[in-house]
């Protein structure tokens, strides 16, 4: 899992190669020759576990850039309801493996209802791929552990070209925006390896945490899936209680879990959302819980004193994703190796879920 947390940068590059000009912004999909997006009135995403997370940022992507509507869902739950599609509706399946059960399911029932059906699959010559009317390919190598990370992070890499692509075909972004998008998505590499340099310091903050047993990731915007993610990652290999919330939810119940031995992790985006889940550190503060704080440069004024601070370099909204999400995955990898669990193997979880 270290070892393809690492590789992250090397991943994104491939995922990236070919696919944008970063002189004139142009974002291009050989596999969607043929293949007009300028038709379609609404997006399904749906897929399973570490995916659909994925597949939540990539919903407030495509209607932020695409202006498109876009639903998410699990593939568990859609393959068992009678959902409406039609001809202009994309179901976007995403599946690192391909082979996942109920995803292969989800792709079949868009068929049978006459929806268009697209996937992202870092596997050639997989179930979904042949089910999928076109496939867009993640290029992240060879996957070993359970706990998925370098194909996270392509995905979420995809997801954001396939709305400048789509943003391009139905004109709804401005050339010098697109071409903007295109230019941060490009140093993101160069950044990764960067904030990977900070393993030692993670590594030191899991000495500190792993002998506690609950943990509270919080996020809005953006950051509300990431959170997901982390809580996912965290619950994966070291048999944790965690648990990912909306930042807005906290007040709504989750607020009364605080106490001191409960961690909160607080992701911080740019933007307004960011902004409004700082009150959500000084709540918890207030309530003698520890926070860890993983954020965006633009909020560093404003965060109170937390346990600990981690920066992200500087990046726009929607790419600050695939910046928060490393130390997330290291943290995990880190109180994992501390409490002795099997970090590539973890109990109970198989890669490639092909059953129900």
């Amino acid at each position: 899992m270290l070892k393809e947390i690492h590789e992250q940068p090397q991943a994104l590059e491939e995922t990236i190669l070919g696919r944008v000009d970063g002189i004139t912004g142009q974002v291009r999909f050989d596999e969607l020759e043929n293949f007009s997006l300028e038709t379609v009135e609404r997006v399904i995403i749906t897929a399973c576990g570490t995916a659909c997370h994925a597949g939540m940022i990539g919903k407030y992507l495509m209607e932020h850039l695409a202006k498109v509507p876009v639903e998410v869902e699990y593939a568990s739950e859609f393959r068992y309801r009678q959902p409406l599609l039609n001809e202009k509706t994309l179901v976007l399946c995403i599946s690192q493996s391909g082979e996942t059960a109920d995803t292969l399911a989800a792709a079949r029932l868009a068929k049978e209802k006459h929806a268009r059906v697209l996937s992202i699959c870092n596997s050639m010559g997989t179930s979904l791929t042949r089910i999928a009317d076109r496939t867009l390919y993640t290029r992240a190598g060879i996957e070993i552990g359970v706990a998925s990370t370098k194909a996270f992070s392509c995905q979420l890499a995809v997801l954001f070209l396939l709305s400048l692509y789509m943003a391009q075909q139905r004109k709804t972004e401005e050339y010098e925006s697109i071409l903007s998008h295109v230019q941060s998505l490009l140093v993101l590499p160069r950044q990764m390896n960067e904030l990977l340099k900070i393993s030692d310091q993670i590594h030191e903050l899991a000495r500190q945490y792993y002998l506690y047993h609950d943990f509270l990731y919080l996020g809005r915007g953006v950051c509300y899936p990431l959170a997901l993610e982390g809580a996912l990652k965290l619950k994966e290999i070291s048999y944790l209680h965690a648990e990912g919330l909306s930042a807005g939810e906290m007040k709504h119940g989750p607020i009364a879990l605080i106490e001191p031995d409960v961690i909160s992790v607080v992701l911080l985006g740019r933007g307004i959302t960011g902004v409004k889940t700082l009150a959500n550190i000084e709540e918890i503060k207030a309530r003698k819980g520890k926070v860890i704080a993983i954020s965006h440069p633009e909020n560093l004024d404003a965060i109170p004193p937390v346990e600990k601070l981690l920066v992200i370099p500087e990046t726009s909204e929607f790419l600050a994703p695939l910046l928060l999400i490393i130390p997330l995955q290291l943290f995990a990898y880190y109180v994992a190796l501390e409490k002795g669990s099997d970090v590539d193997q973890p109990r109970n979880l198989a890669k490639s879920v092909t059953v129900e």
